[in-house]
């Protein structure tokens, strides 16, 4: 009886042993056949990434950015909003390749209806997510396009660059602290936030509203809506703001920062970041008139 027991257990292990030599020597030939060698480069480019996966790229993270620039052979369209240009630099010099000065972009909010603008004409009570509030009502303050004030933008941030401000109701974002990674924009279902040119000195001129209904109606839920009057891009002498549903736009690839614009704005919709104060006119003398 233990003879027949240890031929079969012999049998056993000769023909596992057997099919597992069978199915190795298989997924060898498979592995052969089918597997990729990866271009070393790629890891070069990826240590030199920042490694913060945020997607700012337009990628799943900085080792796809990696693969796409050692596969593209070329870093024309390719950018690491974290990294900026001097991560951008070091890839260059490291590919033997030729990178492009970039302008750095900052998240930028067009949405000046706070507590104190745009007073609240109902409660929300309910999931404190934007894009769960967005599907239900208009906002507190009645405006359609306005920022609802969960804050999905502070939690999409990956950066510590922006924060909820209690007093007024909107996000805060640090212009020292964004990356211009585009997480809050995504982030947004109102797409109340832009990329915009951080500008020298971190100055910028933009319409802070981008609610396209008629004048009367925005004025009367943010008294600093724009209201579509025109006056600015009567004033704008460089065709860098358009008027198109209601809503002035000021195109950051053509503004000169004159500074000429926001004066002229009835709502004072339009904010311009970062500027030394105005010099107040000098008020002007009657002349005598002569007999």
């Amino acid at each position: 009886m233990n003879e027949i027991i240890n031929e079969i257990t012999l049998i056993s292990v000769v023909s596992l042993g057997a099919v597992g030599s069978m199915a190795a020597v298989i997924l060898y030939f498979v592995a052969q056949r089918f597997k990729v060698i990866e271009d070393p480069r790629i890891d070069v480019v990826a240590e030199l990434l920042p490694g913060a996966n945020c997607g700012g790229c337009g990628l799943a993270g900085c080792r796809a950015l990696a693969e796409a620039i050692v596969k593209a052979e070329s870093l024309e369209g390719m950018s690491c909003p974290p990294g900026g240009n001097d991560v951008m630099k070091a890839i260059a010099a490291a590919l033997g390749l030729e990178a492009a000065e970039l302008e750095p972009m900052i998240a930028v909010l067009r949405c000046a209806g706070s507590r104190e603008h745009a007073p609240p004409k109902v409660h929300y009570e309910g999931v404190m997510t934007c894009a769960f509030a967005h599907s239900l009502f208009c906002g507190e303050a009645g405006c359609p396009f306005g920022c609802l004030g969960c804050g999905d933008c502070v939690l999409a941030c990956d950066f510590d660059a922006m924060h909820m401000d209690s007093k007024t109701g909107l996000p805060v974002i640090l212009d020292d602290k964004c990356v211009a990674c585009g997480a809050c924009v995504k982030a947004c279902p109102r797409s109340i936030i832009e990329m915009r040119k951080k500008g020298k000195k971190s100055r910028r001129i933009y319409v802070s509203c981008i609610n396209r209904e008629k004048g009367g109606v925005a004025r009367k839920n943010c008294e600093v809506a724009c209201i579509g009057c025109g006056k600015c891009v009567k004033e704008c002498k460089f065709d860098a703001i358009t008027l198109e549903n209601n809503l002035a736009y000021i195109d950051f690839s053509k503004c000169t920062m004159c500074r000429k614009c926001p004066p002229v704005c009835p709502t004072n919709a339009i904010a311009e970041l970062n500027f030394p104060p105005r010099k107040p006119k000098a008020e002007t003398r009657e002349q005598p008139v002569e007999a």
